[in-house]
């Protein structure tokens, strides 16, 4: 079993204790070491600035030309935060629950409870940052429900809250370039961890303009690189969203951990054809005030409008009373794919299902109504002035989808549907961040997170912000203090030699194959495998066949793929390849985690274990523990557990009821 590194004493004191006795380093011998952060999303970026505001000399790299155009920057809906501002019962506590409920008791308690500590503290960060968190008519700050939970904690900003705590992280950050604390280095790729005697010291980066390889070394390297939710092709993930970092680093030690638990979301603009290669989200937040409906009638070709009211199947309220349209995304996801399999799906494609604003219009507008003394108002004014309530809540989230659609939603119900969202799953790490190998460590979502077998909503930026400015500056220290007495390893070590070598020779043989098939039409192809066989649903046959044909696809990509261009230039082919090379990779890890995991826990929803209504049903005696894949060689893993014990919340079937 793998040992946590979990502090000893009661839930509530783990963290306050951990951080009086963990070890320091001075100011001036901060001075003297070298951290390199992989990534500069909200994870990266928080850990970047922090670290360089404690003094240390850091180097941080992302693929993109700017630090803002990190996929945090898409995030929609909010943050949460136990700040109880709305007085409606909510505490450090309760949102502890909820995480490690909504991950279907498949997490580490210390880790959550800790996460549900500092959450009041990222709050108060970011406020001070200037990030302009929306406000009731008094100036306190607004909050909002987001799913699997029964009060309001999140916060946020329009629907464009992560673009806002970016822009927060990403001027900490710019301060601190201006100072010399961190440098920055755009357009760079990293390839490869360098290992020396057990220990992360550095890495080797490709600089994506000239395409020359560089060799960097540090005391420590954090990788911030985010999920892998571009394995499946189709995600609301940004296109060069990838899980090179990750991978590299789990070539090289680092334990995979919990890898086939992915999110689907359930509240996406649904396919629209074979000519797609990316999908868009449409905020959780929007189950706020949104009904979810199908046509009580099968294969119903009316148009929305024409459906009277005791025709429409609200089957989120219908089955989940308590929680109603706000039950976890893993739920609601299974329940639209439950309704469209059973022939009730609306749209042209049937794969799709209604989110009505219709009643929040009228609902606001009578409100607003009330306000201005005008409550015999006529049915016309009640919808304008319920429209305006709605578009200063969620009005870019609407505009975003007519502009993609064609069709107002303000007068007609947005259609849904699943689809890849995040990633639980990620790198191993013990309580401090770190993977299984010594100064390597992980943050937000390129570790297997404090989610479990589902994240709730708008804990991803609150678990980003919680790794980088107030976890990681406490537990990197820890490690760096036996640290101060070595200098940096120079960069003309045979380890770093051979590293670049290496890397150098897969690019080589990458650019070598001359095949006929493009990167792009073989990603596609795997992600239709994934998708199919290790998607929403799996089962044993499923995952087994995706093996197989994972494998092959692996070897026709090895002989078959044409990448145009050269080597020591700009090329975005070659970029590409490398990426889904490791896709395909990882692919195959996703399905013998999902094959070996005979359970349904969370997003991971095996079709043999389902109770008799459909839910998913655990195993808690055989998998309450997390799996954590060792590399082995090609095809080759070694299963270690973590066994995850419970001493404050007591496990049992999730029920939204």
């Amino acid at each position: 079993m793998l040992d946590a590194k979990i502090p000893e004493g009661s839930l509530e004191e783990k963290w306050n204790d951990y951080k009086g006795h963990c070890k320091l380093v001075n100011p001036a011998n901060k001075r003297k070491l070298e951290i390199i952060v992989i990534g500069t999303g909200l994870a990266g970026a928080s850990a970047a600035s922090s670290l360089g505001e404690l003094g240390y000399k850091v180097k941080a790299f992302c693929f993109q030309d700017s630090p803002r155009r990190a996929h945090s920057i898409a995030a929609q809906g909010g943050i949460n935060a136990a700040k109880n501002y709305q007085n409606d019962g909510d505490s450090v506590f309760r949102l502890f629950y909820d995480t490690i409920k909504g991950g279907d008791y498949r997490s580490r308690e210390a880790n959550v409870h800790r996460l549900a500590e500092v959450s009041v503290n990222i709050i108060d960060q970011c406020v001070a940052q200037g990030v302009p968190f929306a406000r009731e008519y008094g100036g306190l700050l607004s909050n909002r429900s987001f799913g699997g939970t029964q009060v309001q904690r999140t916060f946020y900003a329009a629907g464009q809250t992560g673009q806002q705590l970016l822009v927060g992280a990403y001027q900490s950050l710019e301060r601190q370039i201006a100072l010399g604390n961190v440098k920055m280095y755009n357009r760079h790729e990293m390839l490869d961890v360098v290992v020396i005697d057990g220990k992360a010291r550095g890495i080797i980066a490709r600089n994506l303009i000239s395409g020359e390889l560089e060799r960097h070394s540090g005391h420590a390297v954090l990788i911030c690189s985010g999920g892998y939710g571009n394995v499946f092709y189709l995600s609301t993930n940004a296109m060069g969203s990838n899980v090179t970092a990750a991978w590299k680093a789990h070539k090289k030690g680092a334990f995979f951990g919990n890898p086939c638990m992915t999110q689907i979301h359930p509240t996406c603009i649904p396919v629209s054809g074979e000519h797609q290669s990316k999908l868009t989200l449409m905020s959780e937040s929007l189950r706020n005030d949104g009904r979810i409906w199908v046509p009580k009638k099968q294969n119903d070709t009316r148009k929305a409008s024409e459906i009277p009211e005791d025709e429409r199947d609200y089957y989120l309220e219908r089955r989940y009373p308590a929680y109603g349209n706000l039950v976890p995304r893993d739920v609601a996801s299974r329940a639209a794919k439950e309704r469209c399999d059973a022939g009730y799906g609306v749209g042209t494609s049937k794969q799709a299902v209604y989110l009505d604003y219709a009643a929040a219009i009228e609902r606001y507008g009578h409100v607003e109504a009330g306000k201005r003394g005008t409550a015999n108002a006529d049915a016309a004014t009640i919808i304008e002035l319920g429209k305006d309530v709605v578009k200063e809540k969620y009005g870019n989230l609407f505009d975003m989808y007519e502009k993609i659609t064609g069709e107002n939603p303000y007068q007609l119900p947005m259609r849904i549907y699943p689809a890849v969202h995040y990633t639980m799953g990620g790198l191993w790490v013990d309580y401090e961040l770190q993977t299984t190998v010594a100064g390597l460590y992980a943050l937000g979502e390129a570790n297997f997170s404090d989610h479990g077998a589902n994240r709730l909503g708008a804990s991803a930026l609150m678990q980003g912000l919680a790794d980088g400015y107030f976890v990681i500056p406490y537990t990197i220290g820890n490690f760096l203090a036996d640290e101060i007495r070595n200098a940096a390893t120079p960069v003309d070590h045979p380890a770093f030699i051979e590293a670049e070598k290496e890397v150098a020779g897969r690019i080589q043989k990458l650019m070598s194959i001359k095949g006929k098939q493009s990167v792009e039409s073989l990603h596609k192809r795997l992600g239709k495998i994934m998708w199919d066989k290790c998607g929403m649903a799996r089962n044993a046959q499923g995952l087994q066949e995706a093996i197989q044909e994972i494998r092959q696809l692996k070897d026709e990509f090895w002989t078959d793929v044409k990448i145009p261009g050269e080597i020591n230039e700009m090329n975005t082919e070659l970029d590409k390849a490398g990426r889904v090379a490791d896709f395909i990779e990882l692919g195959e890890l996703m399905c013998i985690d999902a094959l070996n995991r005979n359970e349904s826990c969370g997003g991971h929803f095996r079709e043999e274990y389902q109770t008799e209504e459909g839910e998913a049903l655990r195993d808690d005696e055989n998998y309450m523990n997390v799996s954590a894949w060792e590399y082995n060689g090609d095809h080759k893993w070694i299963l270690h557990k973590e066994e995850l014990k419970y001493e404050v919340v007591k496990p049992s079937q999730r029920s939204y009821k």
